[in-house]
């Protein structure tokens, strides 16, 4: 299956970037797939070291996902999660009997030494994934989530609260003294990869951290691999997460539109093309009117069929 040459690297959150990173895993040779992924959610929890949107593209990548819930591992089990709330303990992030042991290892190893990268290698290697999976930094950063309820670590907006509250702006807490993933760095220095892709993942909370990293985004606008953007916004609606409803509350109109118009006017000249789907395509002129070229498609990926079209279609971009 493997028709496209070169390394590609894709920037990607969790579950919705996870989809077309399957798709990617796919239709590219083994190995040439590198995924750059957001680690501002990571956090503690129950004392353990927990990277939400990593262990979703692993869990995917090797066949391991949930189908069901849409993150953690198929066939899970959650005895240790009701041991925890017969005891009254803070179990609102639902944790696994089986995830459980890839926390309780990764907690381990970081406590003794070990980088994120290379745990997160060495994690990739065990469940078989041949895709490169690169923690966007090693250094902490976390998404604080600006609401009229005051400010909220995001996996407590998130999944304690369930996004209720109302958005008024994001900020990412130790992100100006970051250093961004070396590995990834140092391959863009070098031209190693034949385009970039901008997962359809949240802009704000799952990309906008990858980005404003120091000298990342800059450095994606210099490298000679075209970027291409695929819209996380269909027809005006998120197909996950809750993206839609923050557009909405920071008083943008949710549309791929404005997803164009904050990519092209936050990271200026980075964007090479932007990806809509069939139901936007009443868009396309005024999304090139920011000077950006735009492509469109089916971006709906209900099966993997679906993931591995769109992959193909993105992928076909390159020389665009």
């Amino acid at each position: 299956m493997a028709a496209v040459q070169g390394d590609v690297l894709a920037l990607s959150g969790g579950v919705g970037g996870a989809k077309l990173a399957l798709g990617l895993a796919d239709v590219l040779a083994p190995g040439r797939l590198h995924v750059l992924v957001n680690t501002a959610d990571d956090f503690r929890h129950l004392g353990l070291y927990i990277c939400p949107d990593i262990d979703t593209l692993l869990y995917t990548l090797s066949g391991r996902a949930n189908s069901t819930l849409g993150w953690g591992l198929e066939g899970e089990t959650w005895q240790t999660m009701s041991a925890l709330e017969q005891l009254g303990a803070d179990a609102w992030f639902r944790l696994g009997d089986r995830d459980m042991a890839t926390h309780l290892w990764r907690t381990e190893q970081l406590a003794g030494g070990m980088r994120l990268t290379a745990f997160t290698a060495l994690l990739a290697e065990r469940l078989s994934v041949s895709s490169h999976i690169h923690p966007m930094t090693n250094d902490r950063v976390r998404t604080i989530v600006h609401t009229d309820s005051g400010d909220l670590p995001f996996q407590h907006y998130f999944v304690r609260d369930q996004c209720k509250p109302a958005v008024t702006g994001f900020s990412f807490d130790g992100i100006s003294a970051a250093h961004p993933n070396r590995d990834v760095m140092r391959l863009l220095q070098q031209k190693a990869f034949a385009q970039v892709l901008i997962c359809p993942s949240n802009p704000f909370v799952s990309i906008d951290p990858i980005l404003q990293l120091p000298g990342l985004w800059l450095a994606l606008r210099e490298s000679p691999a075209p970027v291409v953007v695929v819209s996380p916004i269909v027809a005006g609606l998120a197909l996950k997460g809750p993206a839609a409803k923050m557009m909405a509350e920071l008083g943008m109109v949710s549309s791929a539109l404005e997803v164009a118009r904050h990519y092209s006017q936050r990271y200026p000249g980075l964007m090479d093309c932007f990806v809509i789907d069939e139901s936007d395509a009443t868009l396309a002129g005024a999304i090139r009117e920011l000077g950006v070229e735009v492509a469109i498609t089916s971006t709906v990926m209900k099966s993997r069929a679906d993931k591995q079209d769109l992959a193909r279609f993105a992928l076909g971009l390159r020389g665009s």
